[in-house]
Parts: structure tokens; sequence; C-alpha cells
């Protein structure tokens, strides 16, 4: 299987910790590839040209982060990371889609701040920092609920706080947060994570 993937984004980041963690290592190459790049929707086999993407030995390819985490998941021969029937397993979801809502919204600020100024929606930045800010609040509540659980859904709070760090520092979810900082910085010392960081 081939990995296509970038270095700097949240989203492939959760897939490559999760194929760390599940000992995948020899079964997925990674391929860094632009999403931005001419015939790049073709190249990665995503008609949406968005990265990750995997492509399986029969040469078809699966999307977006869930499908892959779920896919390797289920296809490694380690424990679980996202149950594959009852509560939890509901639980695990709703986290991971909570991570991943933290990081559109951060993703849509960067891009965003790049357009020019006067073509900046306060309304929409101002949206967006706050849904960012009540995930970063419910993420700290269920991270203090239990600080020992490891799963799929707390892979994503960690790749969404570390986007956080990487792209847009000045939002300080560290300052309110000093028991998510202590849990984060604890998760961040995986192999799994230290691997993956972004390159500054």
């Amino acid at each position: 299987m081939k990995l296509y993937y970038s270095a700097t984004s949240p989203y492939a980041r959760k897939v490559r910790v999760l194929i760390i963690e599940q000992g995948l290592q020899d079964a997925v190459s990674l391929e860094r590839a632009d999403p931005m790049a001419e015939n790049a929707a073709t190249r990665i086999g995503n008609p949406l040209s968005k990265i990750p993407a995997l492509e399986l030995k029969d040469g078809s390819h699966l999307f977006d982060s869930p499908v892959i985490c779920e896919y390797l998941d289920h296809e490694a021969a380690g424990e679980a990371l996202l149950p594959k029937d009852g509560d939890r397993r509901w639980a695990v979801l709703t986290a991971q889609a909570l991570g991943d809502g933290i990081l559109d919204a951060a993703l849509s600020l960067v891009m965003e701040s790049r357009r020019p100024e006067t073509e900046r929606s306060a309304f929409w930045q101002d949206r967006w920092t706050a849904a960012i800010h009540r995930g970063v609040d419910e993420i700290a509540e269920d991270v203090a609920a239990d600080r020992k659980v490891f799963d799929l859904g707390r892979i994503t709070y960690a790749c969404a706080l570390g986007y956080l760090d990487f792209r847009l520092p000045d939002l300080d979810w560290r300052g309110p947060h000093p028991n998510l900082v202590t849990w984060y910085d604890e998760i961040s010392g995986r192999e799994s994570f230290v691997l993956t960081t972004p390159p500054e």
C-alpha cells in the first residue's frame, strides 16, 4: 500500500501516527504529494485532489483520513484503536469528528489569513475561532475524564492541538488548559508523534 501525504498535513499526520502505532510501516510506503500540483487528483487517486489518499494493493484508492484510519486499523494485527462495535466505537468516532472539526476550522482560518486583508471575512474568522475554542474546551473535559485512554479519538485530539501550535499559536489554547497541556506533552513524547512532527 502507498500513502500520499504532506509532511504538514494534520489529517495525514493522524494516519501516519496510526500506521506507526499499529506497526504497519512495512506494509504502507509513504509518498509525498502536492495536492495543488497539476494532475494531482489523478496521481493520488482522489478526484477532490486532497490528501491523505491511500493506494491499495489492487490499485484502488481510499481517501479522507477517517476512512483510511478505519481501514488500516482493521487490517492491523494489534489492539484496535477504533473499536469495532459497542458504545465505545461511537465515542471514539465522535472524538475523531471533534478533532477533525477543529482542524477544519483551523485550516479555514489559515487559508483566510492568506487572502488580501481587505478580502478577509471578520464574521467567518470569529466563527472559526469560537468553534476552535469550544472544541478545545470539550477536548479538555474528555481527556480529564480519563487521561489513560489511547485510541483514534485521542490521536486526532493531539494532531489538532499540534496543528494549532504549528499554524495558529496566537490562539493560545494552552493558557486556559494547563492540565490538557500536560496530557498533550505526554502523548507528544510517543515515538509516533515525534516521528511525524511537521517541519518548522
